[in-house]
């Protein structure tokens, strides 16, 4: 089961009717159980290429497919959780997390004990009953995480789902990602312009140009399983190979932006 675009370009009209190419000749496949991590900075088109392989944007030229099928659109085994929560103000938590279950067709019972497996993964089984403006804002996130899992994807797509956090919630909502993904294995696509949270979630961090989006360079890393292993966090993001990893790859995306259409450079494993 594998995740794959190939040689993949977006270009779309903008409002006052220019041509815009959010992605050029991208190729990238997502690995059953890995978390994949696209990096870069803000407008480089990461969001577009996360919309492409959710189904929600089409390429305009290259191929997306999924388990060998063309991307035609959105579907179950595809689940997106998104920079902003879109809970239901008036559903509590546990109906939250069980809506699309009930859309789905499953009975009540079997939702409610789904959903309260699911708030337990992440460690919100006391809040079943609360309602969404009760939570805070990392809490509402576990939500829409929980709520992304219900119906049992093969894939999530998390488009910046810790930006507005604050820092200290933000790196403990990572930590509970890894324990998610370790516990469920999970294939995951992880979109960020965070350096550091790109390098404690990925087994593999895709570096992404300025706009038309392209790929720089990959690297494929082990502190995300050192993490899930039951390495202290602390001690993972202190590791002196995190820290002048994160200095490299912050001077390549500044280089980048001033070369943009600098050629891909060859995989490098870290």
């Amino acid at each position: 089961m594998t995740l794959a675009i190939e040689h993949g370009s977006v270009t779309y009209r903008s409002q006052d009717q220019s041509m815009v190419q959010a992605l050029a000749d991208i190729t990238l496949e997502i690995p059953e159980r890995g978390l994949v991590v696209a990096l870069g900075a803000s407008g480089c088109g990461k969001t577009s290429l996360l919309n492409v392989m959710a189904g929600f944007q089409p390429l305009t030229s290259g191929s997306a497919t999924f388990d060998g099928r063309p991307i035609a659109g959105p579907g179950r085994d595809r689940g997106v959780v998104f920079q902003k929560d879109t809970l239901y103000p008036w559903l509590n938590v546990r109906d939250n997390v069980a809506f699309g279950l009930r859309l789905q067709g499953w009975n009540s019972a079997a939702r409610h004990t789904r959903a309260a497996e699911l708030l337990d993964l992440v460690e919100l089984g006391d809040f079943a009953a609360a309602a969404p403006h009760q939570l805070s804002g990392g809490m509402r996130q576990r939500v829409g995480l929980a709520r992304a899992l219900a119906t049992d994807p093969k894939v999530l797509l998390m488009d910046e789902p810790f930006g507005a956090l604050d820092s200290l919630t933000r790196e403990t909502m990572q930590e509970l990602l890894v324990e998610v993904w370790a516990r469920t294995r999970k294939t995951i696509f992880f979109i960020t312009h965070a350096i550091e949270e790109a390098l404690f979630l990925g087994t593999e961090i895709v570096v992404m140009s300025p706009r038309p989006g392209r790929i720089v360079r990959r690297y494929r890393l082990d502190f995300v399983h050192r993490f899930a292993q039951g390495e202290d966090a602390a001690a993972v993001r202190s590791d002196p190979a995190f820290i002048a990893l994160r200095e490299e790859i912050r001077t390549l995306i500044h280089d980048t932006g001033r070369r943009r259409h600098e050629r891909p450079q060859l995989d490098r494993a870290a």
